[in-house]
């Protein structure tokens, strides 16, 4: 009788030992901005403050280089369409006459984002495998207004943003591609908000830091 491992057949048991390897990645991102608030905020102009999530596409390359067995390094520079960064106002009695009590003020992102990550590999079983993933990204905003003319109603972002980012996936070996989908979290360290006294709803934001969850499909050489 045949075995096993006869039975079942094994794809692309070469990428186990190349030495690199490229792809593509395709992706949907789901955004939002973690706010703190400036003592400002305790006024009667603005009631209360909330961080909207939106979503986006990702599209990507891919490229990885083995350490060892187990371990492996990858840089998976991004661009991010989409995913608009949203903050909900609600106004207090010092609003201007005819203006609505509830704003919503949307933050227009074009992102190109540059991940490096150290990825730790699971046993192979048959065509599956499982990993984790860390490191670190740094992301540019290509639609960032920091150098826009003032203007009442506007939020300024600055153009640069370095985070942490985590996750997991699973690599899938087919007999002519490898397919690993892939979810991470995206934890911003830096404080985006380019802090003007001047703007009525900027002024009530001290610290604005970027939040991600990615989901994502890797297609493997």
């Amino acid at each position: 009788m045949q075995s096993y491992a006869q039975l079942r057949q094994q794809y692309r048991m070469h990428s186990e030992n190349q030495l690199y390897y490229f792809g593509i990645t395709l992706g949907y991102n789901n955004s939002y901005l973690q706010l703190t608030k400036s003592p400002n905020y305790l006024n009667d102009s603005i009631l209360s403050v909330t961080p909207l999530s939106s979503g986006g596409i990702t599209m990507g390359l891919l490229a990885t280089v083995r350490m060892t067995d187990h371990f492996q390094a990858r840089f998976n520079p991004q661009l991010m369409i989409g995913g608009g960064k949203a903050i909900q106002y609600t106004l207090g009695e010092k609003r201007m006459p005819g203006e609505n009590i509830d704003q919503l003020k949307i933050l227009p992102s074009t992102m190109m984002s540059f991940p490096l990550q150290i990825k730790f590999n699971s046993d192979r079983i048959d065509n599956f495998r499982a990993y984790l993933l860390g490191g670190m990204k740094f992301d540019i905003d290509l639609s960032n207004n920091a150098t826009s003319r003032n203007a009442e109603d506007m939020i300024k972002l600055k153009k640069y943003d370095v985070g942490l980012e985590a996750g997991i996936g699973i690599n899938l070996y087919l007999p002519f591609v490898t397919i690993s989908p892939e979810i991470k979290i995206s934890y911003g360290l830096s404080d985006v908000h380019k802090t003007d006294p001047t703007l009525k709803y900027s002024n009530v934001l001290d610290k604005l830091q970027s939040r991600m969850i990615v989901f994502s499909i890797h297609l493997e050489d």
